[in-house]
């Protein structure tokens, strides 16, 4: 998908200046997503909901949250696909009690926050639990026989189906509550309504590929109340 953000992000620059947005001429794909975030000359970038509420409120305007058209969601939100390898004979959540859990990161509202609140209902946490770095190495650990259940964000197992044929050898288990999506935000020095605009604008003349392969519908509105509400899990939860 990387040309074809690419080509997205060319759109969106002449949008953003066009505005009186200065834009960087490309996207940082590796930078660590901290330094990003919390760079006073931000611009754009895409953020997760559990980072925004427990570190970056107050430090960066809330632009928008991009629509992904994802079943069983409302425009703008999204849930956890809790994963199982396909031949694992358990059916039930329960039953993985004591099974290894692969998690992306710790400030992951899709791959830890969302599942915690999906399971402490059921009066346990998983003792054994491993830090993948990405959703992408989650599943791929599952596969393999390295972790036996993960949380990943639909859209991005949308994308694994769709690319990676590891996924034939997986199977959902259930899936979590919806929650707030993907939030874009900019700096403090920037007007998010500005950048809101140049978002919207730039989805809509995507030609008809890209916008199929990236999977965009829209931009829309979400209060960052809304955010700040979803519930995080305690530290301990990951290791």
């Amino acid at each position: 998908l990387n040309a074809a953000h690419a080509r997205f992000w060319t759109s969106l620059r002449h949008g953003l200046k066009a505005r009186g947005v200065d834009a960087p001429a490309r996207l940082s794909q590796s930078a660590e997503e901290f330094s990003v975030w919390e760079d006073p000359a931000l611009v754009l970038s895409q953020t997760c909901g559990m980072p925004l509420r427990i570190q970056l409120s107050g430090k960066v305007h809330l632009v928008g949250t991009p629509d992904y058209g994802l079943e069983g969601c409302a425009p703008g939100y999204y849930r956890s696909v809790i994963v199982v390898r396909a031949e694992d004979a358990r059916t039930t959540l329960p039953e993985y009690a004591s099974a290894r859990l692969a998690f992306n990161m710790p400030h992951s509202q899709s791959g830890l926050a969302a599942f915690y609140a999906h399971v402490r209902p059921l009066q346990f946490w998983f003792a054994d639990r491993v830090q993948s770095g990405g959703h992408l190495r989650s599943v791929a650990m599952i596969a393999a026989g390295q972790a036996d259940i993960a949380a990943v964000d639909a859209q991005t197992w949308r994308l694994i189906e769709r690319y990676e044929p590891m996924a034939q050898r997986l199977r959902v288990l259930e899936y979590t509550a919806p929650t707030p999506g993907l939030p874009l935000i900019t700096g403090l020095q920037h007007d998010p309504h500005v950048i809101f605009d140049a978002v919207q604008e730039a989805v809509s003349i995507l030609n008809d590929a890209d916008a199929t392969l990236l999977d965009l519908q829209g931009i829309v509105r979400i209060p960052e109340a809304a955010y700040l509400t979803v519930p995080s899990p305690p530290p301990e939860a990951a290791p």
